[in-house]
């Protein structure tokens, strides 16, 4: 079986992030975006989750709006 490509695998983050969102869990949505983008090798360490953290902390993805602008925006 063929791995999945990088493309599909943020979909697939993303997808999964979102389902938190719209569930109103907007902790449970950033963590699941940070493990499920470090289980590809091609998105392991990806740099928006720094900036993420950061933003996460000063209070920046604070709404479900903020949050989804953040996961939708991974590219």
């Amino acid at each position: 079986m063929a791995e999945i490509t990088r493309a599909e695998h943020l979909a697939w983050c993303k997808s999964r992030a979102l389902q938190y969102v719209d569930a109103g869990n907007l902790p449970e949505a950033f963590a699941s975006m940070a493990s499920d983008i470090s289980k590809h090798a091609e998105t392991r360490g990806h740099g928006a989750m720094s900036i993420g953290m950061t933003l996460l902390l000063g209070g920046r993805l604070a709404t479900a709006a903020q949050m989804r602008d953040f996961i939708e925006g991974f590219n």
